[in-house]
C-alpha cells in the first residue's frame, strides 16, 4: 500500500486555540541561549515577542498514554494516518504584519494548507504544509507556514540515504561585515529545548533509539531551533529593524556534540547555519519592513 493511499480522503478541518502571551517562555529560551530576555526590565509586558518565538506558546500537551513508541503523539488532528510514521521538519515561512507582544490575547487559527505525496532516495514521502494565523482583536497580525515531511519506516529498518555526522570543528571568526552567532548543542541543551516546546520525540534525547530505530548517528538538533538561530542574527545585530518576512529550508540534520554557526549579511540575505566545514543544515532569508 503506497503512502498516498493512507491519506486518501484525509482532510482535517481548521482548529483555533486562544492564549495570553506571558513572559515565562521568552525568559526561559533567552536563558537557554545565554542571552538577555527580550521582555522589558520592568516586566510590564510591553516587549515584542521575537519572530518565531511563538514556538513556545500554543503547545499541545498530550497524555503519556497518547504517545507513540517514538515519543511523538500517536494520533493527532494534523498527523497523517501513516503506519510506522517518521516525521521531519523541513522548513517554513513567516509573514509579520505587526509584532506580537507579551500580554497580548492571541487566537491561533491552524489549517491544513497542502498534502503532497512524493518519492525520493528514502522512498515514499508525504509533504504536509500547515498554516497558522495569529489574530489579535480579530485581525491577522502574523502568518506561519510549516512544511513537514512524513515517511514510513519499520522500527530498526536501515534508513535509506542515511545522514552522517561531520567532524566537529571550532568556528572561524566572523568575516568583516558578517553577522555570526554560535550554538553548542549538547544533551542538556536539547533536553531544555524539548522541555520548552513539550516535545517528547526521542531523537532529541534517547541516543540508542535514535541510532537503532531512526538510523541517525547522534541526537538530532531540533529543526525549529536551527530556524531560530538564523533569526538570532537580526535580533542580536539589528534589534531596531523589524522582520517582515522570513523563509527557511532544512537541508540536513545537525547533531549534538558539534558547534553550529549561524552567519548572514546585514541585508538579511544568505542566512546559513550548520557545522563549520560541512554543508549547511539550514538556509534562509529575511526581509525587513
Amino acid at each position: 500500500m503506497g503512502i498516498a493511499e493512507y491519506v486518501d480522503g484525509w482532510e482535517p478541518g481548521p482548529v483555533e486555540v486562544r492564549e495570553v502571551l506571558d513572559r515565562t517562555p521568552s525568559d526561559a529560551f533567552a536563558g537557554l541561549l545565554d542571552q538577555p530576555s527580550p521582555v522589558d526590565a520592568t516586566g510590564q509586558g510591553s516587549a515584542a515577542l521575537p519572530p518565531l518565538w511563538t514556538a513556545f506558546h500554543f503547545l499541545e500537551r498530550p497524555a503519556t498514554a497518547e504517545l507513540g513508541e517514538d515519543g511523538h503523539p500517536r494520533e493527532g488532528h494534523f498527523l497523517p494516518p501513516i503506519p510506522n510514521r517518521r516525521r521531519m521538519f523541513a522548513g517554513g515561512r513567516l509573514t509579520v504584519h505587526s509584532p506580537l507582544r507579551v500580554g497580548d490575547e492571541v487566537v491561533r487559527r491552524s489549517a491544513l494548507r497542502s498534502v503532497t505525496p512524493k518519492s525520493g532516495r528514502s522512498g515514499d514521502m508525504l509533504f504536509v504544509t500547515l498554516a497558522h494565523e495569529y489574530l489579535r482583536a480579530g485581525e491577522v497580525v502574523q502568518v506561519e507556514e510549516h512544511d513537514v515531511v512524513y515517511r514510513e519506516q519499520e522500527p530498526g529498518a536501515a534508513r535509506a540515504a542515511a545522514p552522517t555526522a561531520p567532524e566537529p570543528r571550532e568556528p572561524e571568526p566572523a568575516a568583516p561585515g558578517e553577522w555570526q552567532a554560535v550554538l553548542r548543542p549538547d544533551e542538556v541543551l536539547l533536553f531544555r529545548m524539548s522541555a520548552l516546546t513539550y516535545n517528547a520525540h526521542r531523537i532529541h534525547h534517547d541516543l540508542p533509539y535514535t541510532r537503532e530505530v531512526e538510523g541517525f548517528p547522534g541526537l538530532v538538533v531540533h529543526g525549529p531551533l536551527l530556524a531560530l538561530m538564523l533569526l538570532e542574527l537580526p535580533r542580536r545585530f539589528a534589534p531596531d529593524r523589524q522582520v517582515a518576512e522570513f523563509s527557511y529550508r532544512l537541508r540536513r540534520p545537525a547533531f549534538a556534540g558539534a558547534p553550529v554557526v549561524a552567519t548572514g549579511k546585514p541585508d538579511g540575505s544568505d542566512l546559513v547555519c550548520g557545522v563549520p566545514g560541512a554543508d549547511p543544515s539550514i538556509t534562509g532569508q529575511v526581509t525587513f519592513a
